[in-house]
């Protein structure tokens, strides 16, 4: 689909800059083969040259969004290409000659952050990025870098949202110094499916515990982002989260996470080798095809351990109904639904990569970390196949 008349070909300005100012002209003719091999690109997306009109068009130019990208042969001014009125069912567009850079940009913002959690020097910080990256940057690049990427993390934490309809929240601890002593701070993280059955990371937040105001202040300030039409709730027990939903979302359905319901039962089975049979008596009132056959189920078990183990079967019949919610919801949605399993893989990474601060100095740099490895893990989510199938949901 390359179409250019003989005139002002890109290849004659690279050769003209080449020509002109040798090598001290390299960065310069990049620019020129990267925008163009970007608008080629787009083309090719779009199915049609710029004002073209066709019948397998997929969408429309819509103009460049400047872009600075630091290279080994110095910084690049790019027009990155954007597109608008896409067909139904076409992802968005990013040209692939900058994926490469923008994982690697990426991975430096991570680098950033993780080194000064740790506390290494400005200095030290510099002689890693150069050698790492190859960029001749200064003391000074290397501050300013930091303070654009909290401008960043924050943006992400503030941004707008929307409609969701599906919620899941959960909570962390990290150590970190406060107040002159080592105290366990929570880390607390919510994770929405759009209408249209995509994950996305909704926020995150530190706070002293997991207290009713804690919780209460963070599901405000995700209301006040725009966070509306929310169907159910998964999570675990917790009273303070629970006062919480309750005074944010009176009314909304909530389903108790299923995998530690099953933990928590362990706590009344009276002898070790009950166990396995308890979990399996669980699991099968939570594999019920429907609701009315899982209460079903459920009084057979209180029944079977009425004498056994009276503190079990008392548990069982005032606990896993809060485990049940999922019946009222489509059965394409349930298997997603019934755990927070999802959120605490979500934390198993979070606390993988907190691993390099044994103690964090202060609740911010705790905040920065976790901030720019869920932004990455929500960057990635952005592309990924649908979550759930929303059809009829």
């Amino acid at each position: 689909m390359t179409h250019h008349s003989a005139e002002n070909r890109p290849i004659d300005r690279v050769v003209e800059l080449l020509t002109e100012q040798g090598f001290e002209g390299m960065a310069r003719a990049m620019e020129v083969l990267f925008n163009e091999t970007m608008k080629l690109e787009r083309e090719e997306f779009l199915g049609a040259r710029s004002h073209e009109r066709t019948e397998t068009r997929r969408g429309w130019s819509n103009g460049f969004k400047p872009k600075r990208m630091e290279t080994r042969i110095g910084a690049l001014e790019l027009s990155v290409p954007q597109v608008r009125d896409l067909a139904p069912g076409v992802d968005g567009f990013y040209p692939s000659a900058l994926e490469r850079g923008l994982r690697s940009e990426r991975a430096l913002k991570m680098a950033i952050a993780e080194m000064y959690v740790q506390g290494v020097s400005t200095r030290r910080v510099v002689a890693i990025t150069q050698q790492l990256c190859g960029l001749n940057v200064t003391s000074t690049d290397v501050s300013r870098a930091a303070k654009l990427l909290d401008e960043e993390l924050h943006a992400w934490r503030s941004r707008p949202l929307g409609e969701i309809r599906y919620l899941t929240l959960d909570a962390h601890y990290e150590k970190v110094r406060h107040g002159g002593a080592v105290v366990d701070i929570a880390v607390l993280v919510a994770i929405g499916v759009t209408p249209k059955g995509q994950r996305t990371i909704l926020g995150t937040s530190v706070a002293l515990s997991e207290a009713e105001v804690h919780w209460r202040d963070f599901l405000a300030g995700l209301q006040e982002r725009g966070l509306h039409g929310v169907r159910a709730i998964t999570s675990d027990d917790h009273a303070g989260l629970r006062a919480a939903l309750a005074a944010r979302f009176p009314g909304v359905k909530w389903q108790r996470c299923q995998f530690h319901l099953q933990r928590n039962a362990m706590a009344y089975v009276p002898r070790l080798e009950m166990r396995a049979e308890v979990a399996r008596d669980l699991r099968s009132i939570f594999t019920a095809p429907d609701r009315e056959e899982a209460d079903r189920r459920m009084k057979l078990v209180v029944d079977k351990y009425r004498d056994s183990a009276p503190r079990l079967a008392e548990w069982i019949e005032a606990n896993v109904p809060e485990g049940l919610t999922i019946f009222s919801l489509p059965p394409q949605h349930r298997v997603r639904l019934r755990t927070s399993n999802n959120i605490e893989r979500l934390n198993a990474e979070l606390e993988r990569r907190t691993r390099v601060a044994t103690v964090f100095p202060n609740e911010a740099s705790l905040l920065r970390l976790v901030s720019a490895v869920l932004i990455e893990i929500d960057q990635e989510w952005e592309t990924a196949r649908t979550y759930i199938t929303m059809e009829n949901g």
